[in-house]
């Protein structure tokens, strides 16, 4: 009875040393030489931590400014260009190519949405082809207004 009375002390000794191990930090610990283990020091760590999150902040900040700064000007683009088309549209003289219509008849098929061609120098036959040109639509835009139909 005695001898397991001692083991049962010995275990709860040893269980009770490795608990008070594990509780202290790391840089406390000792290794089975008695020197401090070197695991990096927790305050380092931390100050890079906060360090790397104020930079990530920061670097957010920044391109979330660039973001709504490009949106804006953007728009405010976009919104100074169809005001100077609807005055150009107001005040400007048809175009003379397409007499203001922004388009004319295409010039390669002649308005008839197809092309003869063949692969070989000396045609032994000659396939119809869509018009590259107009994509079958027979009527291409005006090249002298690009198609808004004043100059």
């Amino acid at each position: 009875m005695g001898r397991l009375r001692n083991r049962l002390r010995k275990t709860k000794a040893h269980v009770s040393s490795r608990r008070r191990a594990a509780g202290k930090r790391a840089s406390e610990r000792r290794s089975p030489l008695g020197s401090p283990m070197e695991f990096g020091s927790g305050g380092r760590d931390a100050r890079a931590r906060r360090q790397l999150q104020a930079a990530g902040r920061a670097a957010a900040y920044l391109g979330g400014g660039f973001l709504l700064l490009s949106a804006a000007s953007s728009a405010a683009v976009r919104s100074l260009r169809s005001l100077s088309d609807a005055n150009q549209r107001k005040f400007a003289a048809p175009c003379g190519a397409c007499e203001g219509k922004g388009t004319y008849a295409c010039r390669l098929c002649r308005g008839s949405s197809t092309i003869e061609w063949s692969p070989l120098h000396d045609p032994v036959f000659v396939n119809p082809c869509l018009c590259p040109t107009c994509d079958g639509t027979r009527v291409q835009r005006c090249l002298n207004c690009l198609g808004k139909g004043y100059a």
